[in-house]
């Protein structure tokens, strides 16, 4: 009956640990630690109903172990139940409750719960926007290391929002994350480089921190990636190796992407010709609002005729 050796036969069991692994008695231990008010043990039978994990999904349970956890004041758990009511996944969505249970776990020193409210001071949502207060939340989270933090920070320093605009403070903050392997950090420390904000110009280092991003899944980090390879900047001219990082980030639907490879397919630029591509890849972007695109497509569709067009029209609602 004593509930942390309950919640550690539970973990013995979900990773077969000096027992034969069976999720379905991990999750009985778990259970039992959990009805003897072990608030580990109720945060974790949470999470297991929030990602469906060893038992069937069900967020609506997953807030109601969330909750008893939280109440009796563990961090990550109310942590947890804020973002349920942020989201609003088991619970109707009240950003006044998110920021209320947030803060509770940001006031105890979490830092995921410390970001969250530098999120819910930059929205204005459940509070008054602040963006001062915004940063000051972002802060407390980036110095103890998270890394996402660190990332909306270094943004604040960047555009001057909440702060004094400081490129140099911003890369202080992006290479932080950067470090601990932020595909969205390393992107902007390729932007830092490249266009020597905060640091000194240097199209190798910029191509070298794309590279992480890009090859991370970040489509800006995939699409200025692939610029470099066009323009030979910090790597050498490659347009086939240019296309293929651009299709990358096309694929996720990064409008910057989808123009450029509108133009390589326009241009036979790395590939063949192929206007009705062309057209495909400018209309996906032109719903964007990308303005080059739009008028790309305008000036493409008078060598394409009706059927041309309808095929490109076709293919970009498949795609979408």
């Amino acid at each position: 009956e004593y509930g942390p050796a309950q919640v550690a036969l539970g973990v013995r069991y979900e990773d077969g640990l000096g027992v034969p692994q069976d999720k379905v008695e991990a999750v009985k231990w778990y259970g039992k630690a959990a009805d003897h008010g072990e608030a580990l043990a109720q945060n974790y039978l949470g999470g297991l109903y929030a990602r469906g994990e060893m038992v069937s999904q069900d967020k609506v349970e997953a807030v109601k172990w969330y909750r008893k956890a939280a109440e009796q004041g563990l961090d990550i758990a109310q942590d947890n139940l804020g973002f349920c009511y942020g989201k609003g996944e088991g619970v109707a969505q009240d950003y006044a409750e998110a920021v209320k249970w947030h803060r509770k776990a940001a006031e105890q020193g979490l830092a995921i719960a410390q970001f969250f409210m530098g999120v819910h001071y930059g929205t204005g949502h459940g509070v008054p926007k602040d963006a001062l207060v915004a940063a000051q939340w972002y802060r407390k989270a980036a110095e103890q290391g998270y890394a996402p933090a660190q990332v909306a920070l270094g943004g604040r320093y960047r555009d001057g929002v909440g702060v004094s605009k400081d490129d140099v403070e911003a890369v202080k903050w992006y290479r932080k994350a950067a470090e601990q392997g932020d595909a969205e950090a390393q992107m902007f420390m390729g932007l830092h480089y490249e266009l020597g904000l905060g640091v000194p110009k240097d199209a190798l280092v910029a191509a070298q921190w794309y590279r992480k991003a890009a090859e991370k899944g970040n489509a800006e980090g995939q699409s200025s990636y692939g610029w470099c390879y066009h323009k030979g900047e910090g790597v050498r001219q490659d347009d086939v190796e240019a296309v293929s990082w651009f299709r990358k980030a096309a694929e996720q639907g990064h409008a910057e992407a989808q123009y450029r490879l509108g133009i390589c397919y326009s241009y036979s630029v790395g590939l063949p010709k192929d206007i009705i591509e062309a057209a495909k890849w400018f209309i996906l972007a032109a719903a964007q609002q990308d303005e080059l695109s739009v008028k790309s497509l305008s000036n493409i569709e008078k060598e394409m005729t009706p059927e041309q067009i309808a095929e490109a029209h076709r293919r970009a609602d498949e795609f979408k």
